[in-house]
This record gives C-alpha cells, structure tokens and sequence, in this order.
C-alpha cells in the first residue's frame, strides 16, 4: 500500500466508513459494518495476499496460551466461543463452505525435556482453569496412529479448532461485496486534513471521503502513507514460513496436532481437502519475504520427527507470512490518537482466530461510539497511558523492594 499517490485531487466517491485492508479482519469489519446500516468502502490492491491466507489457520486460545498474556487469553477464549456462530451466518449468507473444523488439537511433545515443558503447560492450564488432557505416548498415538513411536507425551485440547483460512476469506469476500462493501483494488492513502482523517486518497486520484477510517492493513499499518508519526503504536513485521503439502486418502493425520521437537515448534495442520500445512518459523528480517532453504530444512525435519510419513507427500506450497505484531504482541483495537482513525490492527499470530471478535469490537464502535468493554484493554492509546503514567512516578531506588 505504500506506492506513490497523485497529488492532485480527483473526483469524491462519497461513504461513511472507509476500510484500509481486504484481509481476514478488514472484510469482517466492513462486512459487518455494512450490515449495520453503515456505507462502507474498502481498499486494498490485491485483498487477502497478505498474512490471511498465509496463515494456517489454528483457533487455538488454549495451546496458544502464553505466560502473562492472560488478558489476550481472554479476548481469544470470546473469539473462539463466536465461531461457531459466525461461521454459520457467513456460510449461511453466501453459500460457501469457510472449512471450520471442531476435530480438536493435540498437543505433544517429542523427548524428555519436551515433555517437562507440556507437564508445565497442562499445570498452567489448569491453574487458568482450561480444558485440557495430559495423555502417555501411547494414548497419543491412539489418537493418532501416524505419529512416531518416539512421542513421549501428549495433551488434548477439545477446544482448539481450526479454520481454513483461505476459505473463509473467499467467503468474506463475497458476504462483504454482497452487502454492498464497495472495493477498490488499489493503494491508498490517508487524507488528513487539520489533524482530522477525513478519508482515503485512491491511487487513481480519487477520494473517499468518510467520517471513519478503519486502520485493518495487517503489517503495512504503520507504512500507510499519510499517516502522522504518532498517530500509532509501531506494528513491525514477523517473518513466517509455512508449507502446504498434498494428502492422500487416507489422510495421513484427522486433526491438527502441536508438536515441540528438541524445544523448537512445529504445527501439522490437515485439511478436509487433501492438504497438510505445515508451519511456521519465526523471525524479524523486516519486510523480507524469502522462503529460505533453511527455514523449510527445519519445519520438514521436525515434522518428519513426530510424523515420519510426511517426508513421502508432495510438496504443493512454499511461501511466507508477514505477522502485524505491536509493541506487547496484542492487537490495537479502537480510536488512534489521531481523530478520525480507528486501529484494527497489530494482531500477531492471532489473526484469524480473532477475526469475529475483532469485527464486533469496532462494529460497536462504529454503529454505539462505545468500544465494548471486552475490548478496552487494547486501545492503541495503551502505550501513551503507560508512558505517561511511567514519567509521573517516583523513580525506585536500585535494590530497592518492589
């Protein structure tokens, strides 16, 4: 989105509501905001290239589940309880299959030290109180035949499901143009006028005027041309690389399993339609998108470790993702501090679970003026609170007890 823009001004398209990004979460908005009564346009140059479809797909709030991230714990566990239902409605409104699947997930763990860290994770569960179930190996493989003898442990969570996210945002996209969503497959930038968003600028020189902007460009957020330096918290890039290998019948794995290899994580996710995804790396090399020779080593190794049958399928799909992550990895939700804009952004490896909760949160906005209260934690303005409140502090002597 970050292209050159006319400077001269052409023809105003109208609207009350602009969206900047076609992915998951900028559909789902716009699709939503729409519904609601609003007239909505939306940008991208090319809707979905990014991270959504990228991703693999996991709704998986308890596994995912993070020390001290327990706030963000709760803004999942409400995300995926909508599923269900949001899905309902989308396949219901277009007639197309968004590939929800409730088969579950197991998590396991591939040697000793692996299976200390699953023993600590299944402890963090139940002290938070979520459904989970430590297994042997062997109730492991049970459940999964495929797996290598070698699996020490396992742990099945019921309640972590998943979705195949290039479905759902074929059918996003087609609930949002269906609703009247206007698209416009171009760049664009923010118009700004007296420190106030007042609505897009097009690539072609036309402008979108409207009384709000949604902020939903994934990790492009902060590159936005026309966007003030502080109009929002930074959203950096996180590299992933993921894999899609194709399924005979029968499938080699029925649901998606977790795994950590000698302490690093690998996910196996099987598809419906034949298809295995396999992922993802982590790393920060800016908006680098190489898939390298060794970032592919590493996932086919480690998965071929828990599920030895993997190295026998074709490799379909090599690519990478580009996570939007903020300053503390949860997503920015709300009014930015520049009047006019609202963030929908920033939300790391948890996009596509959070996608119905998300397209809540800013619809209420939009349609009540009132971000709900499920949802405050993660106003963008957070960051300029905590530093505030920093300044005004007395400063804690070294050594001093906390």
């Amino acid at each position: 989105m970050a292209s050159t823009l006319p400077s001269s001004p052409g023809p105003a398209l109208g609207g009350e509501l602009a969206v900047l990004g076609g992915g998951l979460i900028g559909l789902a908005i716009a699709w939503r905001a729409a519904q609601a009564g609003l007239s909505v346009s939306l940008a991208d140059p090319a809707p979905g290239s990014g991270a959504s479809t990228a991703a693999a797909g996991m709704l998986a709030p308890v596994t995912e589940a993070q020390y001290g991230e327990e706030r963000l714990l709760e803004l999942n566990l409400r995300s995926a309880r909508r599923y269900p239902e949001f899905v309902r409605e989308l396949e219901a409104a277009t007639g197309l299959p968004a590939g929800f699947d409730q088969r579950g997930t197991l998590a396991v763990a591939f040697d000793r030290d692996d299976r200390a860290v699953l023993a600590e994770t299944a402890d963090y569960h139940r002290k938070l109180g979520l459904d989970s179930a430590p297994l042997s190996g062997r109730e492991a493989r049970a459940l999964e035949p495929m797996l290598a003898p070698g699996v020490q442990a396992g742990l099945w969570v019921e309640g972590d499901h998943q979705v195949d996210n290039r479905l759902l945002h074929a059918a996003l996209l087609k609930a949002a143009t269906d609703a009247g969503v206007r698209i416009h497959r171009t760049g664009a930038a923010l118009l700004v006028e007296r420190d106030v968003v007042r609505g897009l600028r097009l690539e072609t020189g036309e402008a979108l005027m409207a009384d709000q902007v949604v902020l939903a460009a994934g990790c492009r957020s902060s590159e936005v041309p026309g966007l003030p330096p502080d109009a929002l918290p930074r959203v950096r890039p996180v590299r992933g690389q993921i894999l899609r290998l194709a399924m005979p019948t029968p499938h080699l794995l029925s649901r998606t399993v977790r795994a950590m290899v000698r302490g690093s994580y690998v996910y196996l996710v099987p598809r419906a339609h034949g298809e295995l995804v396999i992922g993802a790396t982590v790393d920060e090399l800016g908006f680098d998108t190489f898939v390298t020779a060794g970032g592919v080593y590493e996932l086919l190794r480690d998965a071929h470790d828990v599920v030895p049958g993997v190295t026998e399928l074709p490799l379909v799909e090599m690519r990478t993702g580009l996570r939007p992550c903020s300053p503390d990895n949860a997503p920015l939700l709300g009014p930015c501090a520049l009047p006019g804009l609202i963030a929908a952004t920033g939300h790391y490896r948890n996009g596509v679970l959070l996608t119905p909760v998300t397209a809540d949160a800013i619809t209420a906005l939009l349609v009540d003026g009132v971000l709900p209260q499920y949802a405050q934690a993660f106003s963008p303005t957070r960051f300029a609170a905590a530093s505030t409140a920093a300044a005004g502090s007395p400063s804690t002597p070294s050594g001093a007890v906390r």
